[in-house]
């Protein structure tokens, strides 16, 4: 599984990062995972972390079908960041962000770690590993 969550219980946030080798499959994956993650641990925020992907083999055909698809976080008012440092990533993130912006109106596509704690309103959060057994 090239992705892993971690919880920040103080500012309930939610993190995933994806890491090396994303393909299409282990996105599916990680969308069907990260409802089930943001129910376990009732975040109130949720960050996709992209900085660390070091090959993006996902089509645009299913990014659009992601996008498509009900929220996987089905609450439109938590607020979603993604962190997308490459110019691959950042416009796969901005595809999936434009054409999901009226089931995700809170979604943010931002290029550091910096953005994305400006925009949920904190500065140094502390994640620890979370798993659903």
């Amino acid at each position: 599984m090239p992705y892993y969550f971690e919880f920040d219980s103080e500012s309930r946030i939610l993190r995933c990062r994806l890491e090396g080798r994303i393909t299409d499959e282990a996105l599916r994956e990680y969308y069907r995972d990260v409802g089930k993650y943001s129910a376990l641990t009732d975040s109130r925020a949720s960050v996709l972390d992209m900085s660390s992907v070091t090959s993006l083999e996902i089509t645009p055909q299913t990014v659009r079908e992601l996008a498509n698809s009900p929220p996987a976080i089905a609450d439109p008012s938590r607020p979603r960041c993604v962190i997308a440092a490459s110019a691959q990533a950042f416009g796969m993130a901005r595809m999936f962000e434009l054409q999901g912006q009226e089931t995700r109106p809170n979604l943010h596509v931002v290029r550091t770690e910096k953005e994305a704690w400006a925009i949920l309103g904190v500065s140094k959060p502390k994640f620890e590993a979370v798993q659903i057994d």
